[in-house]
Parts: C-alpha cells; structure tokens; sequence
C-alpha cells in the first residue's frame, strides 16, 4: 500500500486573521485565532513522483453531526491560492440556502497545472506553454487509484462522484468524460480550453459519443465571450451524437469574460446538477 502521510491541519487564511486584528485593535490581552474552513492532508503520490496537498470542505452539520455519508465533489485547481476558497464558499451558501445538495468538497492542489491538465499535443505552440505538458492520463490515474480510495477511508462518502474545472481544468473535465466516462457521476466545466492539439479532443468526441450506447451520466459546461466557437461545437457533437440516458446542458454565458465566468456559472451548474430533490 502506498506510503500516505498522516498529517493532518486546519486550513485559515492568515490575511483575513490579521486584517480582522488591524480593524478591531484589541488590547494587548486579545489574541487572534485562525479562521478554520476545514481540513488539508497529503498523499505521497507514487504516480506522480511527488507529494500532493488535498483539501477538503464539509458542509456545517451536514456529516459529523447526522453521520450521513455524503457524495463527493472533486475540484482540480484546488489550492488554497487557487479556486477552493470561493467554490468552498458556494458550497455553504447553496446547501445552506437549500439549493444544492450537501458535497464533500475536495480541492486539490497545483504543483504542475499545465502537465496535469493536459492530454498529449502535436500543436508546437501548445508545447511552448509550459516545460511539461500532456500528463492527463497520469493524473487521471492518481485520482482513480490514490486519491479516490484516500477519500473513502478518511470520510464518509456515498458512491456519487462529481468534477468541476475551468479554462485547462475544463479541459481535463470534458477529457474525462469523453475518455473514461465511468470515473465520475457528473461532469462540469467552464470555459473548457478545448482548442488544445487543434481541437482533436472533439475531432474524435463523435466517434467516441456514438459508441456508447447509453449512458446515465450528467454533463453541464458553460462558455463566456472569450471562449464559445470550441465549445459550440462541442455542443453541436452532443446535441447529433450524444448517447441515451445522458443528461447534458450547455449554458452561453456572453455577459462573462474568461476570467470571470467562474462563480457565476458554477452557481448555475450547481443549482441545476446538484438541486435537493425536494426543490425538483
């Protein structure tokens, strides 16, 4: 069995820590306290050669306390400088509010993005990105056989698994589906960055679509300004070869601009993919 590292800390944000002491001024008996979101722990990748940094969020009340198995919600680009701290934050907000389901959040952390994220290229440009690149499969793997089954032993989880990614993170999100459908439940990227190898991940999507024959799988990606003509005629496959049983949505968000299509369409997915039962 891989060697795992036991370590395990509260994750805080020491900016929002000191910026709440400046504002208060407290007295010289007053000590601040780090603001705990939830929990970190590593796993000594054999895969991957190296050490990654896993995050995790659960919904307030909604595990601990009832002892309720949750389903899980994996996040590539999910370091603590990264995307985990809004998406966490969403998370709260909807299934506090009630218009999401509660998910295990597990964010995990960058170390190489555009080798992780990637698939193989022939495109020179799409090499000059990066030192490394097209080591998807890789982390797909990492996933699967070390992360998945770490998850498992340290929480309480169902069997639902879902992904959500942006720009090279939804590249890996649609690669996924398109490649090893069965790894997750529910699929969910923004801005997919689906020009990567000259858009081959979609030269093939149809061949690949039409040999299923069906599929109880969701699928919902969303496209700003900077990004709809790839992720068009990602659409335009699905909508011709998509197979029985796939639930799938493309949402065109024009208002949004790639660096800021994020929140907004992961609000939508989230209300839309994960919505409590009651409120269907």
């Amino acid at each position: 069995m891989q060697k795992i590292s036991r370590v395990l800390a509260l994750i805080f944000i020491p900016a929002f820590a000191a910026l709440a002491h400046a504002q208060a001024r407290p007295s010289s008996g007053d000590r601040a306290a780090p603001l705990v979101i939830g929990e970190t722990f590593t796993i000594n990748s054999k895969i991957l050669s190296e050490t990654r940094r896993i995050n995790v969020y659960v919904p307030p009340g909604s595990q601990e306390s009832a002892g309720t198995p949750l389903p899980v919600l994996y996040m590539p680009d999910g370091g603590l400088a990264e995307d985990f701290l809004h998406v966490a934050g969403l998370v709260q907000v909807s299934v506090g509010n009630g218009t999401m389901r509660p998910f295990l959040l597990v964010g995990i952390e960058n170390t190489e993005r555009r080798r992780d994220m990637t698939g193989p290229t022939e495109n020179e440009n799409d090499k000059k990105i990066a030192p490394r690149v097209g080591g998807s499969a890789a982390f797909r793997k990492f996933i699967r056989e070390e992360l998945m089954p770490q998850v498992k032993e340290r929480y309480r989880t169902t069997n639902e698994t879902a992904i959500v990614g942006e720009s090279l993170a939804g590249l890996f999100v649609v690669e996924t589906f398109l490649l090893e459908p069965d790894l997750f439940d529910t699929y969910i990227a923004f801005d997919p960055s689906l020009w990567w190898n000259d858009q081959k991940l979609l030269g093939d999507a149809g061949g690949r679509l039409h040999a299923r024959a069906k599929t109880e799988k969701t699928l919902y990606f969303a496209s700003s300004s900077d990004d709809m003509e790839a992720t068009q005629r990602f659409a335009d496959i699905l909508g011709k070869d998509a197979p029985a049983g796939l639930r799938w949505h493309y949402e065109k968000m024009p208002e949004e601009k790639h660096s800021t299509i994020y929140h907004p369409a992961a609000l939508r997915a989230f209300r839309a993919v994960f919505k409590p039962a009651a409120a269907r």
